[in-house]
């Protein structure tokens, strides 16, 4: 299941046609991922906490429709694989029904000298409800 985050849309992420600027959708993705992470306890903190740091390793965005001031948006996350060094994360923004732009992000797992580690048993059993199924 797809953990859901809203975010309203504040003027100064507005380009000169009054619309969301691109660079804002991947903040509100980031957002989106940080209060998944924090709704099943492994925040930023916790993480740094047992020495380890998630890093982004690729991102592909896709910009369906325009939002602009004052939308109420929603971040949609949700895990689509798990592999022994990566994770994908699948991400959606909506406008009530209608979506506004889609994220694909790979993300791996380093130690707190920036080297790649395995994922923690114990997060990747905390991500399971939002790992997506797919038929």
């Amino acid at each position: 299941m797809a953990h859901q985050s809203p975010v309203k849309v504040r003027f100064y992420e507005l380009d000169p046609y009054n619309h969301v600027n691109h660079s804002a959708y991947v903040q509100y993705f980031e957002v989106g991922r940080i209060e998944m992470l924090e709704s099943i306890g492994f925040g930023m903190e916790s993480l740094q906490d047992v020495g380890r740091r998630i890093v982004v390793v690729a991102i592909q965005t896709r910009f369906v429709r325009s939002a602009g001031p004052g939308d109420q948006l929603t971040v949609e996350t949700e895990i689509s694989s798990i592999r022994r060094a990566t994770v994908e994360w699948r991400q959606r923004i909506v406008r009530g029904d209608e979506e506004i732009a889609t994220q694909v992000l790979e993300a791996a797992m380093t130690d707190g000298n920036g080297r790649p580690t395995r994922w923690l048993p114990e997060l990747l059993d905390a991500l399971a409800p939002h790992v997506a199924v797919r038929s």
